[in-house]
């Protein structure tokens, strides 16, 4: 992520709940992510798990993009 980037992922974090809220959740999805990655081999369960915690980390992101992409439009 470029600097600029971070500065504006900053400010939201201290300035918008919802997005910090997002923000930690995809920190959090992500650590759940690659502890998955992790392991040589994923039971049924683990599967299943691990494409939630996908599905759930890329509804995240795209709602973290449409705050981004609103607040460049201010």
């Amino acid at each position: 992520m470029e600097e600029a980037d971070l500065t504006v992922v900053e400010e939201l974090c201290n300035n918008n709940p919802r997005f910090r809220m997002l923000y930690e959740e995809h920190l959090i999805l992500e650590k759940e992510l690659n502890d998955f990655e992790e392991k040589v081999y994923l039971t049924p369960d683990e599967e299943i798990a691990r494409k939630k915690v996908q599905k759930l980390k890329l509804a995240g992101k795209d709602e973290m993009q449409k705050i981004l992409h609103n607040f460049r439009e201010v």
